[in-house]
């Protein structure tokens, strides 16, 4: 079924008859795109840039600084393809300062994480089976979280959510010992038997409370039918409790993070540990790794494309977020402390080395979740520009959303002949919609575009910014006249 209205598909419609009389006025089009749908026509900004055929360069408010939300995961992936590399992966090292006697390992087991974005429960999993495989049963020392790999001796900047649940998944921050994504899957279904709700993983510190009421079969609710209310006692332990109605054969999930990382993840070695028969005698506790210590196994990610699909497939803040902070970990200068801001400058660097002028420019955290964040079109224009003339840049626009098929783009511009013409990043914030990446128009010419909307409310913006790739795509300015931004 289209998801695209009606009057959507008339107004681009009459839009593409008119433009097709008049090419050289998409400029002035999309103007009006504007004047439709905002109060203020200042509130978007568009770039537009043709990088293999016949076409001319599109500016619209392009110079004004703007909240770009998450098409600033472009930039930040980006930058971790040329500075860290393609087949850039993070390590995770497990290492012990003890010996092995018969079925026991005395001394303590480190984790010396390395800043994985993507260590999940399963590689987690396959490392302690390498470790049982050894013939070691019992841990008789502690777990020792090691997370030096990264340098925040201040924190990281607070991103003041204005939504009711500070527990959604969007919202987890980085963190060197960063584990499964730091996320609790609550699941709940309603059989002949009732209904029963558990989580994943099962961590000591998480009970779910099951007060959901089984009905008999019909519709299967939506994913939201179901509340999940945490409750904390003065120990960090959370009691969900879950409530609602479920009909007989229907299942529901949610996810959720609620514990603080260190715990999260110590407390998911252990339980994959004990799962597989294994026992530690002591408890958990944060340490450093001893040099004199013993590797004994190892968990070794994807490679960065891989990752880079992830983060911008997908919008994965906490993963940009991570990468931004590996990034200033390999290249930190002496007497640098943080590397947030070492991962700022490396990319400010970078992005002057190319000639991309950064002024006005803020990055602030690397994923476009933020309040602070500021991007011009133009410049995230000359940024997609570079990427395409740089031999990582095929890992780049294949990492991005396909128009009317997967991602973030998968149920957008769909039934208007456009599948998988664009490779196009979505950001959404509050007061901003934003589009950047790369289309293709009727004439097989491939276009850098940038689109952002900044206007309270900003809600009509998706819709205006599909307008916006659209008419690109059917009517592209190849005339003689060109739209500058003021």
């Amino acid at each position: 079924m289209a998801l695209i209205s009606a009057g959507l598909v008339t107004t681009l419609a009459s839009a593409a008859s008119a433009a097709s009389t008049e090419p050289r006025l998409w400029g002035g089009q999309v103007r009006v795109f504007a004047e439709q749908s905002l109060e203020d026509q200042k509130g978007l900004s568009v770039a537009a840039i043709p990088l293999n055929g016949p076409g001319i360069e599109q500016f619209i408010n392009a110079d004004t600084q703007m909240s770009p939300g998450s098409i600033m995961k472009v930039l930040t992936t980006y930058a971790g393809l040329e500075l860290l590399g393609p087949n850039h992966r993070w390590t995770t090292r497990f290492v012990t300062d003890g010996l092995l006697a018969g079925d026991t390992l005395k001394g303590d087991l480190y984790i010396e994480f390395g800043g994985d974005p993507k260590l999940t429960m399963e590689r987690i999993w396959s490392a302690l089976r390498d470790i049982r495989g050894m013939g070691v049963r019992t841990i008789d020392g502690d777990l020792v979280l090691d997370g030096h790999v990264f340098l925040l001796p201040e924190g990281l900047p607070t991103f003041h959510d204005n939504g009711n649940n500070p527990y959604r998944p969007f919202l987890v921050e980085p963190s060197a010992v960063l584990t499964n994504f730091n996320l609790l899957h609550f699941q709940a279904r309603s059989d002949e038997r009732g209904v029963r709700s558990w989580v994943s993983p099962a961590l000591p510190s998480v009970t779910v409370d099951n007060r959901i009421t089984a009905t008999r079969e019909g519709p299967c609710p939506s994913r939201n039918a179901l509340s999940w209310t945490p409750a904390f006692d003065n120990q960090g332990r959370v009691t969900v409790r879950v409530e609602g109605k479920l009909p007989r054969g229907c299942q529901a999930s949610t996810y959720l993070s609620m514990l603080p990382h260190d715990r999260y993840s110590a407390e998911l070695i252990l339980s994959l540990w004990q799962e597989m028969g294994g026992t530690v005698t002591g408890g958990w506790r944060h340490g450093i790794t001893p040099p004199e210590g013993r590797l004994i196994a190892t968990t070794i990610s994807p490679d960065l494309v891989d990752m880079v699909r992830d983060i911008n497939k997908w919008s994965s803040n906490v993963m940009a977020r991570q990468l931004l902070l590996s990034l200033g970990a390999s290249s930190r200068h002496p007497g640098d402390n943080d590397d947030r801001v070492s991962g700022i400058r490396a990319i400010y660097d970078w992005l002057e080395d190319k000639g991309v002028d950064t002024q006005g420019m803020v990055i602030d955290n690397g994923s476009g979740l933020s309040r602070h964040a500021r991007l011009t079109a133009r410049q995230v224009s000359q940024i997609l520009t570079h990427a395409w003339q740089s031999p990582f840049g095929s890992d780049l626009m294949t990492s991005m959303p396909l128009t009317a098929m997967d991602g973030t783009m998968a149920r957008r511009l769909r039934n208007l002949g456009m599948e998988g013409m664009g490779r196009i990043k979505t950001g959404l914030l509050q007061d901003v919609r934003s589009v950047a990446g790369f289309t293709r128009d009727a004439n097989n010419t491939t276009w850098a575009v940038v689109g952002i909307v900044n206007h309270s409310p900003a809600w009509q913006g998706q819709s205006l910014l599909d307008k916006v790739l659209h008419s690109l795509h059917r009517n592209p300015p190849t005339g003689t006249a060109l739209s500058k931004a003021n």
